[in-house]
């Protein structure tokens, strides 16, 4: 590999590794998730079980109690499938597609937990996870499930923590990254892998998009006994995941999600007319009182416009939010957490909340309850060409779960229009243009305008 592939490899890495970060940080519950599953079994003779409650999988009672304590009251629609597989014995292998905020760190974590014999002084279960930050948070969940479980111990195998040669751990659950994981196997002999029963690599998308991880993760999986349990969740299904994890899951259960059909039908869709960025700065003024109704997010092309256009509506008393991707991940998750939880009305951000993985799935930060969206500048792909899939994403922060949506879009020059046009002819969306409207209301103002197609558009 040239040194600039892996360069770039390390970035990508990085950037998803960060926004699966994000997505952990600011989630608090499982999200009301639209999408059906799939489920593909490796013995298609076998019932294909489920379970609505999780009095059925019949845990531990301290594990139960453990589960209600986080605020679980049932099954998530990838737990309904993924936990009885997981549970089975004997063991069976799982591949499975599952997005942040789905409930799968919490399936995984039950298993482990549900799995181990903590009469046994060694560790059972190992967790690879991609980063430090990643691993810390797969940590605090299982700790938080285990709290009534106390006799189960748990290790982190991480950065820093310095460990002595041939010291045996005794901690049940080892969660790490996979260099420090395989040092602990090979170079200090802290852990013997043929005892491990329960296997689990998450975030295997950002696990191979970081350089040197998916070898590292090979060779772990190879140390490991015939009978042990493989577990391996993934956001997206690319063609380097699948083939990565078909070299560690033999003869998987599969449980994907079904795409949910993406549709603007939800979303009204609007355009105005300016001459300049000042230009779409007034106009955005004008209908400041008006997108304030509920909750918006800004978008704009560039770090320098989104910090212009924050500052510009500071000084006109204007409270804003304002994400970009020079700000440390915990500030970027503190950000949004405070818009999430509606202390911010209007949150300015560039693409930072999108990490483009694949036309199938999309990373994105999720705030459920916004509804007006604006491309302060429309949205252009790395060569400066329309990018449609990112309009899609953007404006489809908006209409959620059968909700109204608005998303307004600035045009200020010819080639922003044809680039607007491009957008109409993918969609087979007419968009209409605000300034027209208006004309056509001379007797209230562009706010009021605003003010009453939004009321319609939103609360009707």
């Amino acid at each position: 590999m040239e040194a600039g592939d892996a360069n770039s490899r390390q970035i990508d890495g990085k950037d998803r590794a960060t926004q699966s970060l994000l997505n952990k940080l600011i989630r608090s519950n499982v999200v009301n998730n639209t999408n059906q599953v799939e489920v593909l079994q490796r013995d298609p003779n076998s019932p294909l079980y489920s379970v609505k409650t999780f009095e059925e999988l019949r845990l531990k009672p301290q594990l139960l109690k453990g589960v209600y304590e986080m605020g679980f009251n049932r099954p998530s629609k990838i737990q309904e499938n993924a936990l009885p597989m997981m549970l089975a014995e004997p063991p069976q292998n799982l591949i499975a597609q599952s997005q942040s905020g789905t409930g799968k760190t919490a399936a995984f974590v039950l298993a482990m937990l549900s799995h181990v014999d903590p009469s046994l002084k060694w560790p059972q279960c190992l967790c690879i996870s991609p980063t430090y930050e990643l691993a810390l948070q797969t940590g605090k969940v299982i700790e938080q499930m285990g709290k009534f479980y106390p006799e189960v111990k748990l290790a982190y195998a991480v950065r820093g923590h310095k460990m002595e040669r041939g010291i045996k751990i005794k901690e049940q659950i080892v969660i790490g990254t996979p260099g420090t994981v395989l040092d602990w196997c090979i170079k200090l002999k802290l852990i013997d892998p043929k005892k491990i029963k329960v296997f689990v690599l998450d975030e295997a998308d950002v696990m191979i998009a970081t350089q040197g991880h998916q070898d590292q993760s090979i060779r772990i999986q190879r140390m490991l006994p015939k009978g042990c349990q493989m577990l391996l969740f993934s956001a997206t299904f690319e063609d380097s995941v699948w083939k990565f994890a078909e070299r560690v899951v033999p003869d998987p259960n599969i449980i994907k999600l079904k795409r949910e059909e993406e549709t603007l039908d939800t979303i009204k869709q609007y355009y105005v007319l300016c001459n300049s960025k000042e230009d779409k700065f007034n106009a955005l003024c004008n209908i400041y009182g008006a997108i304030t109704i509920a909750q918006a997010m800004i978008f704009c092309h560039t770090r320098k416009t989104a910090n212009w256009l924050a500052g510009q509506l500071s000084k006109e008393g204007h409270q804003v939010a304002l994400l970009s991707g020079e700000m440390a991940v915990e500030q970027r998750a503190a950000v949004i957490e405070r818009f999430r939880d509606g202390k911010e009305k209007v949150l300015i951000t560039t693409n930072v909340l999108f990490i483009p993985f694949s036309s199938v799935c999309k990373f994105c930060i999720d705030v459920e309850q916004v509804s007006v969206v604006i491309n302060f500048d429309l949205p252009l792909d790395k060569d400066g060409n329309p990018d449609n899939e990112t309009y899609l994403h953007r404006i489809g922060r908006t209409g959620r779960f059968g909700k109204r949506g608005l998303a307004v879009n600035m045009v200020d020059s010819q080639r922003s229009m044809e680039i607007l046009k491009t957008y109409e002819r993918h969609f087979s969306k007419k968009l209409q243009g605000w300034t027209h409207m208006i004309s056509m209301k001379l007797k209230k103002s562009p706010t009021e305008v605003m003010k009453s197609e939004m009321h319609s558009t939103l609360f009707s």
